[in-house]
């Protein structure tokens, strides 16, 4: 290890050379500092980065856990897993060591966004905080696992936010039908909704739709695949989860609407997209046909919770629910739509009291 001050351009230079936790020699040179004492922390945050000690700075933990992250899931989940570090996380922690991380930190990085307020004085949804917390407890899952440390400080410091929301949005059946009346001047936004609603099928998955998925004789659409936009680039990926990979049957209406926008298609091949958007366009068409209708706002995802909203008003059971949307446990069907089922205890009261003995 060396620092040296180079006298023609007035700036420190640090040079390092140490054995890293794999047991591989790293020589590592970095010049253009200001001041020493810049050019000594730079060194000090490099070792201890390179030789995995607990005393890192909790950003430079965080390129060591998106380094390894990177080799185990989506582009697409880590894209979004770094967008909510570098935007909620690392602000607060960035600059602390890891192992000086304490539950009292973790409390004041929650009351700060739990306080939060925007300009309208709306609050973050309880949802989303739960998914921040949620995020900076598996960061410090991995520190314990695989580098030591000794306790999760998020266990101490408690929860923030809710799985679930307090009210869920979606449309009834009235509602879609006013709103799909009003795009339907528009054959891609019009098949596209009908698509949504009358499949219940990610966003994703269905910009990753080609003809070939669909079956007209079987009246059937294949999803094994999801569509995102990353970097500029289109990117297709396994679904969701294993039991995403399904074949939907579509009501015969639904199979007439493809049909008539696959004929509108100029060249359409088997393996092309069948919508080749993104989901701005996805969110700019649901926009546009929300305000030409007057159909109350809701997330495009929440299209999804329509249609399940249908299945479970016209009687269907959990378990089919959750085959249609490739959910991977039934438990997270009832957990989400549970609340959409009629209370039935008054009836089976009733049922049972006639089969009660008399006296």
């Amino acid at each position: 290890m060396s620092v040296t001050k180079d006298g023609k351009t007035d700036r420190w230079m640090s040079q390092v050379r140490v054995t890293d936790w794999t047991g591989k020699t790293i020589h590592k040179k970095k010049r253009g500092f200001p001041t020493k004492k810049e050019a000594l922390k730079w060194e000090r945050e490099f070792i201890s980065q390179a030789t995995a000690s607990l005393g890192m700075t909790f950003l430079n933990f965080i390129a060591l856990y998106v380094a390894d992250m990177e080799h185990r899931l989506k582009p697409s989940t880590i894209a979004n897993k770094k967008w909510l570090i570098d935007l909620k996380v690392t602000p607060f922690f960035g600059k602390i060591p890891l192992n000086a991380i304490s539950p009292t930190d973790v409390r004041k990085w929650q009351n700060g966004l739990t306080s939060y307020r925007d300009e309208k004085g709306k609050p973050y949804s309880q949802t989303y905080l739960k998914t921040i917390n949620n995020q900076l407890t598996a960061i410090f899952n991995y520190a314990v696992k695989y580098y030591g440390l000794r306790e999760n400080p998020c266990h101490k410091a408690g929860g923030m936010g809710k799985k679930k929301a307090d009210e869920m949005l979606f449309w009834t059946k009235e509602e879609f039908l006013c709103f799909i009346e009003a795009v339907k001047d528009k054959p891609a936004a019009y098949t596209v909704f009908m698509t949504l609603y009358y499949t219940g099928m990610r966003e994703g998955e269905l910009l990753a739709l080609t003809p070939a998925d669909v079956d007209f004789e079987k009246s059937t659409i294949r999803i094994n695949k999801s569509y995102q936009r990353l970097n500029g680039e289109d990117i297709v990926t396994s679904p969701k989860t294993p039991k995403s990979n399904r074949v939907i049957t579509i009501p015969d209406g639904l199979c007439t609407c493809l049909k008539a926008y696959m004929k509108q298609c100029f060249n359409l091949q088997p393996d092309d997209r069948l919508f080749p958007y993104t989901k701005s366009f996805l969110y700019h068409e649901m926009e546009d046909g929300c305000k030409a209708s007057g159909t109350k706002r809701i997330r495009v995802h929440d299209i999804r919770h329509s249609h399940a909203s249908l299945l479970v008003e016209m009687g269907f059971s959990p378990l089919l629910i959750a085959e249609r949307l490739g959910h991977e446990r039934v438990q997270t069907t009832m957990e989400t739509y549970s609340h959409l089922y009629p209370n039935k205890q008054t009836e089976v009261a009733r049922q049972l009291d006639s089969i009660m003995p008399e006296g």
